[in-house]
Parts: C-alpha cells; structure tokens; sequence
C-alpha cells in the first residue's frame, strides 16, 4: 500500500529538497511523479528547453471537462546572503510557525494538494482534479507556457485554473504585472578634468533613474486626482510603479565612468500594458542615446529585458473567482501588488483567481514561515473542494 502523508509531513519532504531557481528541480519532480505513481496516477512531465528542469502535471478523476487546474510552482529563491536562525532546507516549528525556505512561497499550497491525492481518488470526483506544478516561475514565469501548451493537447478543459500564491486563503481576483530590465550604459572615458570631452555612464544612467522616479511621482499624483475612479484603485498602492534595486559602475574618481549597470522593476496595473511601459522606456533610452553620440559616437544605452508579463485582470462573472468565494465565504475584493501564473493561464483563455496559504510579506526573507493556523486552512479549503467536485 502507497505511503499517505500528512500536508504537515507533505511540506516537510518538498521543503528538503532546495530547488533554487538557478538549480534544477528534477529531484522533487522525480519524488513527486513516483509518490502520485505509488497512488496510481500516472503523471506526465514537461522537460525544459535543455532538460534540467521539469514541469508535472496530472489529472484525478473522470475524463471530461469542466475540473479544476490546481496550479503551483516548484522553485523558490536563494537563502545567500540570509540570516536565517534555522535550516531553511529543515521545516522547523517554533510557536506555531514552520519555519522553511517555500514553507509560504509556494510549497505549503503544493504539499496540501499532493497529500490529499489519496483523499481525491477516494471521493468519487465527478469532475477532475489537474494538478500543475511549474518550474522558474520566480525567475520570469518561465516554465509555465509549456505546462498550459502540453495540458490544452492532452487534457479535457477545465473549468477554472486556482494558483496557490499565498494570500491569507482570500480570493485574489487581479495582480499587477511585471516588467524586468537591465540596464547597462556604455560611455566614454577620458580624464576628468576634460569631463566635457568623455561620456559619463554613471551620469547618464542617473538621467534614466530620474525618468524612473519621475514617472512614478506622475503615476502616484494622477492616482491621487481619480481617487476610487482610477485604475488601480483595489491596489496598493494604486498606481503602476518603477524601481532600481541594483546598480554598478565606474573605474575610479577622476575617470569619466566606461559603463553603468542598474537593474528596473516595472509593477503594471492589470488595466495597463507591460509592453507599452517597456517600449516607452526603450524609446527613452533611444533618445538619450542620440544625445550620448553627439558627444562621441562610442557611446550607448543597451536594453535587456528579463521579463514582460502582463497583469492578471479581474474577470465579470468569472468562473474561478465564484467558485473559490462559494469555498470560502469571501466576498470582498482583493487586488495584490505581485505577480503569478494566473496571469499566464488567464492570456491562454483560463478562468482564473489566486488562493493560497500564507502572507506574501513572509515570502522571499530570511525565517520564512507558514503558520500552523494557515497550513490547516488552506487543507479545510482543498477539502471543501474535493467535496463540491464529487457532489
């Protein structure tokens, strides 16, 4: 008879093993796939483009349409650099809280669901269970559109697509999206003392910092002046932002700097466009660097883009944000500031909405945790799920 755990002993196994984003994650998706095989389920994975990484999904159930995807990621981010007072590879407790690098992000949604396979197979599910388990989505979302390419081949349609990112179990209808850049100005050096004569990368990449912060400053006051009117009002805060959270650059202090790296961070509102702050950026770029060659020729703004990904956006009437509130109870509205895979489904005509277990502010920090409180919510909720799915 196949082993049956706990979501306790569940979180415990998947938290073991550290699957960085930089590091492959074949060694849970193996685990995971031969624990559903000892259940009898057969799951089908979805290597990445040079096969250290992998993809899983699954179906639990009939084969016919109308189920529910239960979408989660398998990495998480580095510990490098962290000051953790426990193991983050060793699920912890201490008052209340367990303690684990994913514990909240997202490994708590992911080992309620894979526990409670054995109860899905018992239940007499009328509609299926898929569930969907993703590589790099901490690093730009990269795994997930060959998971929803392969399932739309091989599965029947379902219903709704619920992404376990934490949000305290509310239903989060719509997040903002995100774009990712490095920056890296090319100028010219000469002696500071002919300044007039080089191209100051540090200079000039500080004209495209200000753009950045200036940009915000508009965002924030035309938020301001619509109040509840604006597009961002169920955000926090309501407006689309930009941030620089790297940068490097110069050789020494009287040497006009060759080159300055920053990094920008774009949160879109959902009811704006990724891609339209990117080419308004790209196209700003442009121009300054037309200005840098009038100085001297060798000069120039280089652009790479890590990321684009559009916002999840509320649905009218849609059919995962319904069913997770007749789940739940909640019948408030919820928008967060940071992105998902929803977003992803959503484009790939999904109906969509974000549930999980745990408070996004734990995610990404030293001592991340998952309560004990949280963890037996968001097993009462795949409960009541199963129970509405087999009715």
């Amino acid at each position: 008879m196949a082993d049956r755990m706990t979501p306790r002993e569940m979180l415990e196994r998947l938290v073991a093993f550290p699957t960085v984003s930089r590091d492959s994650n074949l060694d849970l998706i193996h685990w995971v796939r031969d624990y559903l095989a000892g259940h009898g389920v057969e799951a089908t994975l979805v290597p990445s483009p040079d096969g250290q990484k992998a993809n899983l999904y699954t179906q639990i159930g009939p084969d016919v349409a109308g189920g529910v995807v239960l979408s989660g990621h398998t990495d998480v981010v580095p510990v490098d650099g962290q000051d953790w007072s426990t193991d983050p590879w060793v699920v912890t407790e201490r008052d209340g809280l367990l303690y684990g690098r994913g514990t909240c992000d997202m490994k708590g949604f992911v080992a309620i669901a894979l526990a409670l396979v054995p109860e899905m197979l018992e239940a007499g599910l009328k509609t299926p269970v898929q569930l969907a388990l993703s590589y790099d989505e901490e690093v730009g979302h990269l795994g997930v559109p060959f998971l929803i390419t392969e399932m739309q081949a091989a599965l029947p349609p379902a219903a709704c697509v619920l992404v376990g990112e934490p949000t305290m179990m509310q239903v989060v209808s719509q997040h903002k999206g995100g774009v990712a850049i490095t920056t890296h100005v090319h100028g010219y050096e000469v002696h500071s003392s002919r300044v007039h004569e080089g191209v100051s990368a540090i200079t000039w990449a500080a004209k495209l910092i200000n753009w950045h912060a200036e940009q915000m400053e508009a965002n924030r006051l035309e938020a301001e002046r619509l109040g509840a009117d604006g597009l961002g009002a169920d955000f926090d805060p309501p407006y689309t932002t930009l941030h620089n959270g790297l940068i490097q650059g110069g050789t020494a202090g009287n040497i006009t700097a060759k080159d300055c790296i920053f990094s920008t961070d774009i949160r879109v509102l959902p009811l704006e466009s990724a891609q339209d702050w990117l080419q308004r950026y790209q196209s700003h770029c442009a121009e300054l660097t037309r200005q840098m060659q009038a100085i001297h020729p060798d000069a120039w703004i280089e652009v790479q883009v890590r990321v684009v990904n559009e916002g999840c956006r509320k649905e009218p009437e849609g059919t995962a944000e319904s069913f997770a509130r007749a789940l739940t109870g909640d019948n408030a509205e919820h928008a967060v500031s940071y992105g998902t895979e929803a977003s992803n489904f959503q484009r790939e005509g999904f109906s969509v909405c974000v549930i999980g277990p745990g408070d996004i502010a734990q995610a990404h920090k030293p001592d991340e945790f998952l309560s004990l409180e949280q963890l037996e919510a968001g097993t009462d909720f795949m409960r009541r799920l199963i129970a509405r799915l087999s009715a």
